[in-house]
C-alpha cells in the first residue's frame, strides 16, 4: 500500500458537485492498495499513519499524533499512487490491485480508522468515482508512506 498523507487544516471531496466526505483538522489520506495487499498490510500502514507524529505542540515541534490534537481523516482512494514511470512516457497501473480488491481493502483502512478515531472523525471518497478533492495543507506537510518500506 502507498499512502500520501497531508496534514490539513480542512479538507474534502466531491462527487458530482456534492460533498460525499470532508474533514477538519487532521489528515487527507490518498490510498493506493497494490497488488499482494492484505488485512495485515492495511493494519500496518494504519497504525504507522495514526501514529505519525507530525502536528506541531506548544512549542512549533512535530511530536504529536492525530489522538493528541484530536484529528479526524479524509480517507480517498488513489490508485495512480501506484503508477509505473519508468518505460516510456505513459504510466503504466499493472502494480495496482484488481478493483475489488483494492476497494475491499480501502474499506478496512476507513474501518480500521473509524474503529481507532470514530466515525465523526473519517471521512472517504467513493471508490472508483471520479472525484474533486479541495484541501488546506498545513505546513505544508505531506508525508508519504509506503508499506514496502516501513
Amino acid at each position: 500500500m502507498r499512502a500520501v498523507v497531508q496534514r490539513v487544516r480542512e479538507a474534502r471531496v466531491e462527487v458530482d458537485g456534492e460533498v460525499v466526505g470532508s474533514v477538519g483538522r487532521g489528515y487527507l489520506v490518498l490510498l493506493g492498495v497494490a497488488q499482494g495487499d492484505t488485512e495485515a498490510t492495511a493494519q500496518k500502514l494504519w497504525h504507522k499513519l495514526v501514529g505519525l507524529r507530525i502536528n506541531e505542540d506548544e512549542r512549533g515541534k512535530t511530536n504529536l499524533a492525530l489522538a493528541d490534537v484530536g484529528g479526524g481523516v479524509l480517507v480517498v482512494s488513489q490508485f495512480t499512487l501506484l503508477a509505473d514511470c519508468r518505460h516510456g512516457r505513459r504510466p503504466s497501473f499493472t502494480g495496482a490491485a484488481a478493483p475489488a480488491e483494492a476497494e475491499r481493502l480501502y474499506a478496512y483502512v476507513c474501518d480500521l480508522a473509524r474503529a481507532d478515531l470514530g466515525a465523526d472523525r473519517v471521512g472517504t471518497g467513493v471508490f472508483g468515482a471520479h472525484m474533486e478533492v479541495s484541501l488546506v495543507n498545513v505546513g505544508p506537510f505531506t508525508v508519504v508512506l509506503d508499506t514496502d518500506e516501513l
